[in-house]
């Protein structure tokens, strides 16, 4: 099973001290905006968003199906829906669940022991076979 991408979302309290923040530890925006209080920066290796007031309370893991690291959509990935499917038969219960009837973009949601909220977020729709 693969469940995409990894970035980490943070919940910031003041985006623009953040965004200075991240900025001198090497990252810059690759997506976002700051009027709207978001922003996706990336290093070499690492990707993170920052998010203010947003409806993300806590700091999140998030997996993108679908995407490379550039955001570019993959010829070949395993759906939100299927990767839910999987979860569920190993006996984790999402908090928030994708409608396996529906198709194309979708999320869910798991919480980890700790109480961390991971994210798989699919924007794009799986490739027809």
């Amino acid at each position: 099973m693969q469940i995409g991408n990894f970035s980490v979302g943070l919940a910031v309290k003041d985006i623009a001290a953040s965004r200075a923040f991240y900025e001198k530890l090497g990252f810059t925006q690759i997506a976002g905006n700051q009027a709207q209080n978001w922003l996706i920066l990336q290093n070499a290796t690492s990707t993170i968003g920052l998010f203010q007031g947003h409806q993300f309370t806590r700091n999140m893991l998030t997996f993108n199906p679908g995407w490379d690291r550039t955001g570019a959509t993959l010829p070949n990935f395993d759906d939100v829906r299927e990767i839910q499917r999987t979860l569920k038969e190993r006996g984790l219960v999402p908090t928030a669940a994708a409608d396996e009837s529906s198709t194309g973009p979708a999320s869910m949601v798991l919480t980890d022991p700790d109480g961390n909220p991971i994210v798989i977020d699919q924007h794009v729709p799986k490739p027809a076979k």
